[in-house]
């Protein structure tokens, strides 16, 4: 009864409703769109990380996997003693670098992943089939790559390594066969990317030298992660060893700005809509003292007369907080269209990530925010003299 009797005072002037809904929309669309950029990396790269399953990455002391072109060295011992560990299921190298493509009289330049296909977190087959262990005849390309070469699974495409620009006859060259078109969880849009198993990798840009540019370790149960970890720093001292939790961490480390700035508008966003609020209340408030009084005057308490107006409140805040919903997600596309077009970042990376617990806690406070800013205008109301506000209108 009393919802309806606040939509009933909403629907009175109709422009003045429609205006201060349309504020609250953009506020509480404001609002949304902080929620999910507040944390919406972190999360996004969380998800990214753990996709394949492998909780931990073995990288050179003082790096983030993949970040820099250092490599460690005697690979295979370390991966085998990773693989010794009880509660490690899976363990496999990957030597990031530079490789080529012959296209014609050309070549076309790509990012080259070594990988272990048998213990591999970097990519899903989307056509042919996967590298086989030993497969030191055939190559993988990410779609770009794909057509840049115009090859498809079953062609043969010459691949070469170790090339010095300054002389570009030098390096080595294979001829391999394309097994298999793949996505690349980790390429930024555009990134053209061929994988080959991790021995030939080796041989065509590092002379056969027995190096990684990272190893990653799956574990289960998930429990154990922090505990392997902790034996694995410990028994490699010079290897920089990060959970996922701590590749997170320094991720949010790096990107605290853009908490900062969720923070800051979110806030904005959160007191314009209660002075919207506020403000389409105590207007109404004022325009209907006369009727509140003859209300009071005939036996309604000043409770029922402040339940009435947070209400009002309340409902205005639904309203506008649903179309603010809507606006919110179309912005959230563009805006992270926008920032993940930035060069250097997964196409798998978003900024803006829903979360049910951080929305609900987001909605939770917006009505809450919504019926607390109609108190100031109910106290108004429920304080108005009876027998002023009667005579004022009579008059």
């Amino acid at each position: 009864m009393r919802a309806l009797w606040g939509i009933r005072n909403l629907s009175r002037h109709p422009l003045r409703t429609a205006l201060s809904l349309a504020g609250i929309a953009v506020a509480s669309a404001m609002l949304l769109d902080m929620v999910m950029l507040s944390g919406g990396l972190e999360r996004s790269f969380e998800r990214l990380l753990l996709g394949r399953g492998y909780q931990i990455r073995l990288s050179p002391k003082g790096t983030l996997p993949l970040d820099t072109e250092a490599t460690v060295s005697a690979a295979r011992d370390l991966i085998r003693d990773v693989r010794a560990d009880s509660a490690v299921v899976a363990a496999g190298g990957v030597l990031g670098g530079t490789l080529y493509g012959r296209r014609g009289d050309s070549l076309v330049t790509f990012v080259g992943y070594g990988i272990d296909p048998t213990a591999q977190a970097l990519y899903d087959v989307t056509l042919g089939e996967d590298l086989g262990p030993h497969d030191t005849l055939g190559v993988l390309l990410s779609g770009e790559a794909a057509a840049a070469l115009r090859a498809e699974p079953g062609d043969i495409v010459r691949i070469i390594g170790g090339l010095d620009p300054q002389l570009a006859g030098a390096g080595s060259e294979r001829g391999l066969v394309v097994r298999g078109i793949v996505r690349w969880l980790y390429d930024f849009r555009g990134q053209r990317s061929v994988g080959v198993v991790l021995s030939l990798m080796q041989r065509l840009t590092r002379g056969g030298e027995d190096r990684v540019s990272v190893v990653m370790v799956r574990v289960q149960p998930d429990a154990d992660v922090p505990a392997v970890a902790a034996r694995l720093a410990a028994a490699h001292p010079r290897i920089q060893v990060n959970s996922v939790a701590d590749l997170v961490r320094q991720v949010r480390e790096r990107l605290v700005y853009f908490r900062q700035l969720s923070y800051i508008l979110g806030s904005v966003s959160l007191t314009v809509t209660v002075l919207l609020v506020a403000t389409l209340l105590a207007i109404t408030v004022n325009e209907r003292l006369g009727e509140i009084a003859t209300l009071r005057a005939i036996g309604v308490s000043r409770a029922t007369v402040i339940g009435q107006v947070m209400v009002e409140g309340t409902a205005l805040t639904v309203l506008g907080a649903a179309l603010g919903v809507v606006l919110g997600l179309l912005t959230a596309r563009r805006l992270d269209a926008i920032l993940t077009s930035f060069p250097g970042l997964p196409a798998a990376i978003s900024f803006f990530v829903p979360d049910a617990r951080t929305l609900v806690v987001a909605g939770t406070v917006l009505l809450a925010a919504g019926g607390l800013a109609g108190l100031y205008p109910a106290w108004l109301a429920a304080r108005a003299p009876i027998a002023a506000t009667l005579r004022a209108e009579a008059t």
